[in-house]
């Protein structure tokens, strides 16, 4: 059975996806795949960790390390401990050189009606994980599947993050799901951005406290994955502070979740 269909077709448990949200260094990645690995035993997941950061609110904040090394950090963790790696990618050439690595290939939210980069992405024949923009309905993420779909590239995943409410708050309309799921492609739930609030500062602030309620709720309604941001300290984390998910604290909230 190919890793898609393994991970998001035929899997009983929801699949999660997991990581810090920034590669900070190489020592901090494989630090986190280690403990992570330990704490997800059991559980069908794939680590997540972004090499940049494109979309930072300030210019003067941490971004990551870059593609080059990011990959090479990548393809270690996915040797070292044997776990399917997914990263963003922000541009038709980032596409086709992150192929080379990961398992999976993600669109970010700002960027799911960019044609040329959601067309290289299906091009890649890896499968695609798209997050709906925090401004579209779930209905309209049909029309960004149809362009990854025009390279035969069938393998996609819709992912909900949360939508724009007024200035400065997201909130999670779970019609969207049910209207991505009615679109035939497996749907995943962001729980860890959903809860972010893009305010008018240098960085985007967060309410970690509704993370584990709207995962419940996004379970309710039947997701096939669930996606968290997690770091061992989420206060010297260098993006994301308030809305990723404490190391130590994240498998006993999958326990609760899943029991």
């Amino acid at each position: 059975m190919d890793f898609f269909s393994a991970y998001f077709r035929h899997n009983v448990t929801p699949a999660i996806i997991a990581g810090p949200c920034v590669i900070e260094d190489r020592d901090m990645a494989l630090r986190h795949a280690e403990l992570l690995s330990e704490a997800m035993t059991g559980l069908s997941w794939i680590w997540k960790s972004s090499y940049d950061k494109a979309n930072r609110t300030s210019i003067h904040s941490f971004r990551g390390v870059g593609i080059e090394r990011g990959l090479g950090i990548l393809a270690e963790i996915k040797e070292q401990f044997g776990i399917p790696v997914l990263t963003d990618v922000h541009s038709p050439a980032e596409a086709t050189l992150a192929a080379e690595v990961v398992d999976m290939i993600q669109v970010p939210a700002f960027l799911c009606r960019q044609t040329d980069l959601l067309v290289a992405a299906g091009q890649t024949q890896k499968p695609v994980n798209l997050k709906k923009g925090q401004f579209l309905s779930g209905q309209q993420m049909a029309y960004a599947a149809e362009k990854v779909a025009t390279t035969g590239n069938k393998q996609i995943t819709l992912t909900e993050r949360g939508s724009s409410f007024g200035q400065g708050n997201l909130v999670v309309d779970f019609r969207d799901i049910v209207d991505m799921k009615a679109l035939s492609y497996p749907v995943i739930f962001d729980a860890t951005h959903s809860v972010q609030l893009p305010v008018a500062e240098a960085s985007t602030r967060g309410q970690r406290q509704f993370v584990e309620p709207l995962a419940a709720a996004a379970l309710a309604v039947g997701v096939h994955g669930l996606f968290f941001e997690v770091h061992e300290n989420p206060a010297k984390a260098l993006s994301d502070k308030e809305t990723q998910i404490p190391l130590a604290d994240f498998r006993p909230m999958l326990d609760r979740l899943f029991s």
